[in-house]
């Protein structure tokens, strides 16, 4: 059955972007119907856009089997979630001077966009509760994934005392209870990765006690060999950058690098993005180039929508609920 989101952009979106919108998410639901699995990416700031009120959803509907993402949009939806109330919003941000910047930054916040994160409230309130699950895998000579942190984090309950949004909101929250596998590359950039990084350097915390991104690697190639079968997994791309960059790769080294040429490719592509073609883009890229990296088949379903993800990812995710 189709819901009123669903009906409206069926009847409405029949050109250009809009009728990429409505033909990608016509593909994904049938992609999922018919049994395969579904990676999402996400870049950019994603969590801060709040994607995780309709992206929860998706995962708690079983739409989603893996995700790949910065270590911002990691921390960023955990953020929210316990700060919510300190966030402060700027709708005329494209009016800020320099001055203006420095004064946001000395009240202790980070702009991203229209979104100002409040340093203490939220970066510094997780600092203080990871540092201790940090140091105690270290005593246990116990070695975890960022995101394998993050999830201890969540499911011991002990951040729920200053939840100040709706927790069905959270992407993480409903990822962490459905357990479902997050590759983080990169995530050294990330601010939680910089304040581990700051413990290292005083010595206070071995990096060995994170599990590094050439092990993401390793771990999704085998991922994909358990859970790829003969028709491959979707890819559904939020964005650019690494967060599908690095994902996407696994299958021409499953078939390149290790000789496995009965891997099958992606099966199916989707990216909203606003990056164009030119100067070497990869971002930008149409899917057909990916088909020269034995990313992509001739036959794989490949969408590019070129607009703002924060408009078209929960319309498309609305779409696949049957909203």
């Amino acid at each position: 059955m189709s819901g009123e989101i669903s009906k409206f952009i069926e009847h409405n979106f029949r050109h250009f972007n809009a009728a990429s919108l409505v033909d990608a998410a016509k593909a994904y639901k049938t992609h999922i119907e018919d049994g395969k699995k579904m990676m999402v990416t996400l870049a950019g700031a994603m969590s801060s856009a709040e994607l995780g009120i309709s992206l929860a959803q998706m995962i708690r509907e079983d739409k989603i089997s893996i995700i790949s993402c910065t270590g911002a949009n990691l921390e960023e939806d955990i953020m929210s979630l316990v700060a919510y109330n300190s966030y402060k919003r700027i709708p005329n941000y494209r009016d800020l001077s320099p001055e203006d910047e420095k004064e946001l930054l000395n009240q202790g916040y980070n702009r991203v966009t229209d979104t100002c994160i409040p340093e203490e409230e939220a970066f510094r309130k997780l600092q203080r509760h990871l540092i201790e699950h940090w140091k105690k895998a270290e005593q246990e000579g116990e070695r975890l994934f960022p995101h394998e942190f993050m999830y201890r984090l969540l499911l011991s309950g002990e951040l729920e005392q200053y939840y100040e949004t709706d927790p069905e909101h959270s992407w993480m929250l409903a990822a962490a209870k459905k357990n479902i596998p997050i590759v983080v590359p990169g995530w050294e950039d990330s601010t939680i990765g910089n304040i581990f990084a700051s413990y290292c350097l005083q010595g206070e915390l071995s990096a060995q006690t994170m599990k590094s991104g050439i092990e993401y690697m390793v771990w999704l190639a085998n991922w994909y060999l358990d859970e790829a079968g003969k028709d491959g997994v979707g890819f559904f791309q939020i964005g650019g950058g690494i967060a599908g960059d690095f994902p996407i790769c696994v299958v021409p080294m499953l078939s390149q690098d290790l000789d496995q040429r009965e891997i099958p490719c992606w099966s199916y592509f989707c990216q909203i993005s606003d990056s164009t073609t030119s100067y070497g883009s990869y971002s930008g890229a149409v899917p057909n180039e990916k088909i020269t990296w034995g990313k992509l088949e001739v036959s794989t379903p490949k969408f590019i929508i070129e607009s703002d993800a924060s408009i078209v990812a929960p319309l498309i995710f609305a779409y696949v609920l049957g909203h």
